[in-house]
């Protein structure tokens, strides 16, 4: 039996008066799918991320999540169904210590706004985030405020925060940015493994193709608002276009394809 879809676009469409930032967009993904979108800056990723998530309204077409549209929603309604996302610059709060931050992300994902007759802080939820922090590794950073600590942990927290709601389809914007190369591959996998925990659905924009294809089951590869390529990274990576316009990679006899 084949998976459902839990994303569709469709004729996706945005425009900047005379530029054209998505052109044409049709996307199925699959549940349980690990994707990667990959391109150049302006190649149209978090113009399509920021559609479909609610933070930039289409031109024109259809943004389907599990069968429904989504389009018009304010990014709290889409989370709330059941979509989330990190972003390239973690939101967080830096005056706040990590573990605050985390209860934040609790309460909104209760639907509730602490007030001075229902404060933010409860033991419950205190240990709850706790257990997050834990299951990120970045539990030994709780108690200093986001503003200290460095950058790869910053991301974890994000995309912790994110997680609190149990989404079932969960959007990255270039998750590793920023962070030096010998902590990427330590970063995703702590990603990955709270992925599988949750039986998640991720699309990713990554500039890393080491990352991309050690990851993902499939790419997207986009250029100057377009889809030039989608299926497996063996075969988007080894795409003629792609190599061209998107990776810089050109391969020849000599060369060493990727097979994943």
């Amino acid at each position: 039996m084949m998976p459902p879809v839990i994303l569709e676009t469709r004729s996706l469409m945005r425009t900047f008066g005379a530029v054209v930032a998505a052109n044409d967009l049709n996307v199925t993904i699959k549940q349980g799918e690990i994707v990667g979108v990959i391109g150049g800056n302006g190649a149209g990723k978090t113009t399509f991320i920021n559609m479909v998530t609610g933070y930039l309204p289409p031109s024109s077409g259809e943004i389907l999540f599990e069968a429904h549209s989504v389009v018009g929603m304010a990014p709290r309604e889409i989370t709330r169904r059941g979509m989330a996302r990190s972003f390239q610059v973690a939101q967080l709060f830096p005056q706040l210590s990590v573990v605050e931050n985390v209860m934040i992300a609790l309460v909104a994902a209760q639907g509730k706004r602490p007030a001075i007759w229902s404060p933010m802080y409860t033991g419950e939820r205190h240990a709850q985030a706790l257990d997050i922090l834990d299951e990120f590794s970045v539990k030994q950073f709780a108690y200093l405020p986001v503003s200290s600590v460095p950058q790869g942990v910053r991301k974890l927290v994000d995309i912790a925060m994110a997680l609190v709601s149990r989404p079932r389809l969960l959007l990255l914007d270039e998750p590793t940015s920023g962070v030096s190369s010998e902590e990427k591959i330590e970063l995703m996998d702590t990603v990955m493994r709270a992925v599988k925990k949750q039986s998640l659905t991720v699309l990713f924009v990554e500039h890393d193709m080491d990352i991309v294809t050690r990851y993902v089951s499939r790419i997207l590869a986009f250029y100057s608002g377009e889809i030039i390529a989608d299926g497996s990274a063996h075969k988007v990576m080894n795409d003629t276009r792609v190599q061209e316009l998107v990776t810089g990679r050109h391969l020849n006899s000599d060369t060493t394809e990727v097979t994943r």
